[in-house]
């Protein structure tokens, strides 16, 4: 696996290769194509109603939760079924990474107004090191990371189409991750997160 690094203009590692790997073109170009066609026109996407300061607000982008349980406890959607196509990538994911997954999480961004705001990812088995793998369809778009603890350490990648990116390590408890939005004209990207549910 090709593993690139996070790097700033003055050549210093940011984000060491024990929290993160980024494989950029894991997917072709006519695969990621196909898949991302295919998910825009058969994945039920549905805007979710988070909590911000005591107030219910729409997310500014859709999501599909697929797998073999609920994304967490309490949670009254059913997950959805595994489709052909996302068993396809979740075996390329798990050969490759040497990880199992038992769901994922499929995040459209429309345009350059969608975004997830800061955060570090939860829904894992308690106790555990937290592993992610990331995979991105259609434009590419910056995750910027930055410490918890400092908020001067951010720093951005490029997410390229048909990437792969493994979150790994104490990433989650010491760092948070967002997409935000974009003033530039900006075409859809699908995001799917595969996860550890317990």
């Amino acid at each position: 696996m090709q593993q690139l690094m996070l790097f700033d203009v003055r050549a210093h590692l940011l984000l060491p290769e024990h929290l993160m790997t980024y494989e950029p073109g894991f997917f072709s170009a006519e695969d990621s194509e196909r898949y991302l066609k295919t998910f825009l026109k058969t994945v039920p996407f549905q805007q979710s109603k988070v909590m911000m300061y005591e107030k219910e607000v729409l997310t500014p982008r859709l999501s599909a939760w697929f797998g073999d349980r609920p994304i967490r406890d309490g949670d009254q959607r059913p997950p959805i079924r595994w489709t052909p196509e996302l068993l396809e990538i979740k075996e390329k994911v798990e050969a490759n990474t040497g990880t199992t997954f038992n769901g994922v999480l499929l995040n459209y961004y429309r345009d350059g107004n969608d975004s997830v705001a800061w955060h570090s990812d939860k829904d894992t088995i308690p106790g555990l090191k937290t592993e992610i793998a990331s995979v991105s369809f259609g434009q590419a778009r910056n995750f910027d990371f930055r410490n918890k603890q400092n908020h001067k350490q951010q720093y951005s990648l490029e997410l390229g189409n048909g990437s792969l990116l493994l979150m790994k390590g104490d990433l989650q408890k010491f760092w948070e991750h967002r997409i935000a939005k974009s003033a530039k004209p900006m075409k859809a990207r699908v995001n799917l997160t595969f996860r550890k549910i317990p």
